[in-house]
């Protein structure tokens, strides 16, 4: 029934109520009973009348400005705002517990050596190339001042206040974490959020507490965009999988030990595992069909895009149950909701709720109002000495909504270029286009290329950290997150991100040599770094550091159900031997190496 993130589960047939409600159109019975609806604008619609000189208005303004937006859609803007807050929530709340022992002074990796380390290699250019607000400092302290502010800022979005302001602050406090974070941020995931957060500072409505705010639609571009991303998300993904030439995929057996050997599994992964072969091929046929073909529905008429909803959003629900993929899914099930508009939403909404949005969703047409909110009576109607000075502000208005409008226009089409041209540059990958304006956005990660599990791992492998102080009786370091005891059941816990435990999964994959997070967590093991110890579950050596740490390899399997009923355990394992180097400190408090690690079993 599931498949790879993000796309993962076939349409449940009993999510009846919302598939009734989408299809039950009775016209007349809907404009008796919700008179309002007439009113709603489809995003497609041509520029009409307005005030622009009594034609057909500007198509940079029916593109990029607000006041002209589609007013359509402002119930599924709702849903998405609140849901992007609320995964921007999630990922400071995640920060809250590991920026320390992460890039903190004292962590495994941090943020200031980091930071110095752009500095010399790009003195003139290193705020573009690291634009964090880590530059200021980067001591603990103020990476906690930092992650509080994004949190308190995802919480004043998420009840809707001031939300221009409250959602740049969610996007300026993520962004510095994700370019100060090196490897600890190098996740699709990662991308994905900023790139939405930074579309949605065009996609907000205005206003201290704008409600729905039917006064400043979304803009059709910012809609687009979203909705684009979306899109390329479920198809890149597709592209990867056919053009990386998996055997996997190519015989539908990718998902016969995906659940397994993924991240971070869930207690529902396992029982999903044990289904039968034909099930775990027609899901693996699935996500193809779903990535490389279903998606395109987008593009369709309106109710073709509402079924799309109603497959793509179950499916992602059973990612969200079978594998712990942080917030990606959650903001991959967010944008769908773009696809929907008031219409398809405004009955399933309870009627008591539904009475107080519906008079939000009447609109004055933007012909009765001024390009500044400001009509010609208003000015005549002020007294003679003050109208000098509202002219002023008029004409100052009218100044910042055309800047305003240029930015947009600029940023917009700037990300819609680059996301493209990313692209088209998976099949086409000599294709000549104009890569600079590509490599300029790069540091922002607000136009990304992506790519899910184009390959499937074909093995499970878990690295332990383990302290003795004779060399010979070691003690396991245990993980908060990370598979370890046999009879411990994996949990699910996204959104919530445990950085650590997800980078030890990729570094298992590969050779220690290919990444310092190992080596250098060991050496903080040495220390008894409080910072560092906070990423695990709890210290096993509270009164001292150890004399020795070292690193083993473990490969591990679900358990058969025989094996689960007569043991109780979810998994079982076997030793493969030292991953890195065993470390101690000599009496000058230098690190030495007291053991090298011979050559593992092939393992990827």
């Amino acid at each position: 029934m599931f498949g790879t993130a993000p796309s993962l589960m076939h349409p449940a047939p009993g999510s009846s109520r919302i598939a009734f409600a989408f299809w039950n159109r009775n016209t007349v019975l809907e404009t008796a009973r919700y008179p309002d609806l007439h009113m709603l604008e489809s995003i497609s619609e041509p520029p009409a009348t307005s005030r622009w000189g009594g034609k057909p208005a500007n198509w940079i303004h029916w593109l990029f400005d607000s006041r002209d937006g589609a007013r359509g859609r402002l119930v599924p803007r709702w849903i998405f705002l609140r849901a992007l807050a609320a995964i921007y929530f999630s990922a400071f709340y995640s920060l809250l517990f590991q920026i320390k022992g992460l890039i903190g002074t004292e962590g495994i990796e941090p943020a200031h050596d980091y930071l110095a380390a752009v500095a010399r290699a790009y003195p003139a250019t290193r705020f573009w190339f690291a634009p964090t607000l880590y530059w200021i400092s980067s001591t603990s302290h103020a990476l906690m001042i930092i992650t509080w502010i994004g949190l308190v800022a995802s919480v004043i979005a998420f009840l809707n206040l001031w939300p221009r302001l409250s959602f740049f602050a969610c996007f300026l406090c993520f962004l510095s974490f994700v370019s100060a974070a090196g490897e600890f941020s190098n996740y699709q995931s990662d991308g994905m959020l900023l790139e939405a957060g930074f579309i949605a500072l065009f996609f907000v409505p205005c206003g201290l507490m704008p409600g729905l705010g039917a006064s400043s639609p979304p803009s059709r571009v910012s809609l687009f965009l979203l909705q684009w991303e979306w899109f390329r998300i479920y198809f890149e993904s597709g592209m990867v999988k056919l053009l990386s030439g998996d055997r996997q995929w190519r015989t539908l057996t990718a998902m016969d030990q995906y659940y397994q050997n993924g991240p971070l599994p869930t207690w529902v992964g396992w029982y999903v595992e044990h289904l039968p072969h034909w099930f775990q091929a027609a899901t693996a046929a699935g996500t193809l069909v779903l990535e490389l073909a279903l998606v395109w529905m987008l593009f369709l008429p309106r109710r073709v895009r509402i079924i799309c909803f109603c497959i793509v959003s179950p499916w992602e629900l059973g990612v969200i149950i079978t594998a712990n993929y942080t917030f990606l899914n959650y903001l991959v099930l967010s944008l769908g909701f773009l696809l929907l508009d008031d219409r398809s939403l405004l009955p399933i909404i309870p009627s008591r709720y539904r009475n107080a949005i519906a008079p939000g969703l009447k609109t004055k047409d933007p012909a009765d109002q001024t390009s500044t909110g400001e009509s010609a009576e208003s000015l005549e109607a002020v007294e003679p000495e003050q109208r000098p000075r509202r002219m002023i502000l008029h004409a100052l208005r009218k100044h910042l909504s055309a800047i305003r409008l240029a930015v947009a226009a600029v940023a917009l089409t700037w990300i819609f270029y680059d996301t493209t041209a990313e692209m088209l540059l998976i099949p086409f990958r000599t294709i000549p286009l104009p890569t600079t304006p590509i490599a300029a956005l790069e540091p922002f990660r607000i136009a990304n290329q992506y790519g899910l599990f184009a390959v499937m791992t074909s093995g499970r492998y878990e690295i332990e950290f383990q302290g003795s102080n004779d060399g010979q009786n070691w003690t396991a370091y245990p993980f908060r997150y990370k598979p370890q005891a046999l009879n411990e059941a994996p949990r699910i816990y996204a959104p919530y991100q445990p950085r650590f435990d997800w980078n030890l999964w990729f570094a298992s994959l590969a050779d220690w040599r290919q990444d310092d997070l190992v080596p250098l967590t060991e050496e903080r093991l040495l220390e008894n770094d409080k910072d560092v110890l906070s990423l695990f579950r709890s210290n096993p050596f509270p009164q001292s550091p150890p004399r020795y740490v070292r690193a083993v390899l473990w490969q591990y399997w679900f358990t058969t159900s025989a094996e689960k009923r007569s043991t109780g355990s979810w998994w079982r394992r076997q030793y493969l031997g030292l991953y890195a180097p065993e470390l101690t400190k000599t009496p000058q408090g230098r690190t030495a190496v007291v053991q090298w690690p011979e050559e593992l079993p092939l393992h990827d």
